[in-house]
């Protein structure tokens, strides 16, 4: 005989549902509140009217301050500097003026340019320049790297360039007439101490002072122009280990240098050289004293470690004190004139 299913139905006595809800309750009294969540300190500083003291200072018909202040404070005469903020904010999104939501005006092309400037020129911290420029420590620092790249995009052909025949000429000409036929320029390397070296790397950047260094390259000749400017290599490297390491005689090579014909003691020689040792001072040398004493950043280097990109480093060794007009530039270094003459 089959047995039957028997169906059992069991039914709580609402205890047990009871002690969980009030282990519920006790758990949730032990989660701790939220923090509450810091907003950001927004600081009115009036930016119109650090844009209208700028320009009264230094851009008005009547400026507070002359020409000659001027020139000691942004390194540059008045019309370059305008004529490279009219270039940035024209051809570059971040320098353009804008409105916000509320129809309110951006920080001006003239302050965005002036801070950039100024921390190249002081060396400061981006917030040393709050308090006239009328923006914040990071907008600073934008600044300052959408100039530095800005500067590359607008300048580089002209500046960041091979010599041409012409330059050949006329760097040739103007060397014999100083007794150095042949020579196109001179080399030479500066140690710039790296405060912030990780101690772990300290060893391999020091070399006789125990202070990490790092090394730069160049070759400039007489006018300041730098041609060539080889970044990066350990302290610890003497002039030759730089020199195998540098791209620097890369067209010697590969056999596309420049053929150049002069004459020394009665024998003929056909390839240009950088003069490394002489009995004054050499033109990289005066370069390199011209460059640090223009730009105080660039004698610190931990703030150009923090302030710029690798890929944009390059930019303070490179002739920003120079022209984006050709012209002007004749006109500084009075070599507009025909080599013949």
């Amino acid at each position: 005989m089959a047995s039957s299913s028997h169906y059992h139905y069991h039914k709580d006595n609402g205890d047990d549902f009871d002690d969980m809800f009030d282990d519920f309750e006790e758990d949730f009294d032990q989660i701790p509140e939220p923090k509450e969540r810091k907003r950001r300190i927004f600081i009115e500083r009036n930016r119109e009217e650090g844009h209208e003291k700028l320009w009264n200072d230094y851009f008005s018909d009547t400026p507070t301050y002359s020409h000659n202040l001027f020139r000691r404070r942004f390194r540059m005469n008045k019309s370059l500097f305008l004529s490279i903020v009219h270039r940035l904010s024209t051809e570059v999104a971040y320098f353009r003026p804008t409105e916000d939501a509320v129809g309110r005006k951006s920080l001006s092309p003239l302050q965005k340019c002036t801070a950039a400037i100024r921390q190249l020129a002081y060396g400061g911290g981006a917030d040393a320049i709050d308090e006239y420029v009328r923006l914040a420590e990071t907008t600073a620092r934008k600044c300052l790297h959408y100039f530095a790249a800005g500067i590359i995009h607008l300048f580089g052909d002209h500046y960041l360039r091979r010599p041409t025949p012409e330059d050949l000429q006329r760097l040739l000409h103007f060397n014999e007439e100083r007794g150095f036929p042949g020579m196109i320029g001179s080399i030479d390397c500066m140690h710039w101490e790296w405060k912030n070296c990780p101690k772990e790397w300290k060893g391999m950047y020091s070399r006789g002072t125990n202070k990490p260094t790092i090394v730069l390259e160049a070759v400039a000749s007489y006018d300041l122009w730098i041609w060539h400017a080889f970044f990066g290599a350990p302290g610890t490297m003497n002039d030759l280990n730089i020199l195998d390491r540098s791209p620097v005689f890369d067209d010697i090579i590969e056999g596309i240098a420049p053929e150049v014909n002069f004459h020394v003691n009665g024998r003929e020689y056909n390839l240009a050289y950088y003069l490394t040792d002489e009995s004054v001072r050499k033109d990289v040398e005066r370069a390199f004293g011209v460059l640090q004493a223009r730009f105080a950043v660039m004698n610190k280097m931990h703030a150009l470690l923090r302030n710029f990109k690798m890929t944009i480093l390059h930019l303070p060794l490179k002739n920003l004190q120079d022209s984006p007009n050709q012209m002007l530039v004749e006109k500084k270094f009075k070599i507009n004139k025909s080599i013949n003459n």
